[in-house]
């Protein structure tokens, strides 16, 4: 089968496409086909591999390779149809259509799944471009909100509101009925009202920093503010959230933690089966819905690599295996 492996650090042309074998399930895993899968920033800082690119080095290095990588696929979405499955599997059956994480790889045709791992049935009124390309977003976006205490908070204010996370983090964020104020592009001032913002912010126009309001949350979703700029939007309890940080954010959290009723949370996201049952039921009920910005084909996962290392895509980019 076809995958598409990248074998030393560097430019999205590391990437290449190379024959492997199809995968061997276990008595409780399911052969699944992939029929679509997504380009993500966290793939992005991977395949870079670089101190730049990578939260928390030099210890992220030597996680994912010193030299070159210790795990050659990349890709953690993916959406396709259950071919095979173990004589102890008894949740899926073959042929059903399943979504979900896989932190092997997915940058192939084929992978194989532990029957309990994070993944469900495809719901219906998603196309597999369209599945593959919403979990990573969704999942991240509300494990931090329920670390902000999302059900508590009335206005919410989002950094990098355009991306993968961030038109999740507003979706969300209107779903239980919060204020929403999104930064933003010049050229996503009007689309971020499309989605639910009740205020759209233009980064390249006005400075967040000097909004005269409070917030209960502040999420950057790019790791592009600092909480010396953002502590004064707090409310006495707010919650500062962030998906990429380094040591010192983490040695700033601390201290914040300890000494003031204001919080600062930068930590890896974890998902689970219970989280992906409620997003799926979002989903089902058209409550949040993926954002694709573009799909590209897996020979040309190069050239999805490139816009997204671009900086500007809108939600999500999917690739068709």
């Amino acid at each position: 089968m076809k995958a598409m492996y990248y074998t030393n650090y560097g430019e999205p042309e590391v990437l290449h496409e190379v024959e492997i074998s199809k995968p061997e399930i276990e008595e409780n895993e399911v052969l699944i086909k992939i029929h679509a899968t997504s380009v993500t920033s966290g793939d992005v800082r991977m395949r870079r591999g670089n101190r730049h690119s990578l939260p928390m080095w030099p210890v992220s290095k030597l996680a994912i390779g010193l030299f070159k990588p210790k795990k050659n696929l990349l890709g953690f979405e993916f959406s396709g149809t259950i071919e095979a499955i173990g004589n102890k599997v008894t949740r899926y059956q073959v042929g059903d259509e399943v979504f979900g994480l896989h932190s092997k790889g997915t940058y192939t045709e084929y992978i194989q799944k532990n029957e309990r791992g994070i993944m469900s049935i495809k719901p219906d009124n998603l196309t597999h471009e369209e599945a593959a390309s919403i979990l990573f977003g969704s999942t991240t976006a509300m494990f931090f909100l329920q670390k902000g205490n999302i059900e508590n908070a009335k206005k919410v204010l989002v950094y990098g509101a355009s991306g993968a996370v961030g038109v999740m983090v507003v979706q969300i964020a209107k779903f239980f009925g919060k204020e929403v104020t999104a930064v933003a592009g010049s050229k996503n001032q009007e689309f971020m009202i499309q989605l639910g913002a009740d205020h759209v912010l233009d980064y390249t126009q006005e400075d967040y920093s000097k909004l005269n309001k409070s917030y209960d949350i502040v999420f950057d979703t790019v790791g592009k503010t600092k909480y010396s700029k953002v502590k004064h939007l707090l409310t006495e309890n707010g919650v500062y959230l962030q998906t990429v940080f380094g040591f010192k954010k983490i040695f700033q959290m601390i201290l914040t933690n300890v000494f003031s009723k204001r919080k600062i949370v930068c930590t890896i996201s974890t998902e689970t089966l219970e989280g992906l049952a409620f997003l799926k039921t979002r989903i089902e009920n058209g409550e949040i819905k993926p954002i694709v910005d573009k799909i590209y084909s897996l020979k040309d996962i190069d050239k999805a690599h490139d816009y997204v290392e671009m900086g500007h895509k809108r939600g999500s980019v999917s690739i068709k295996v």
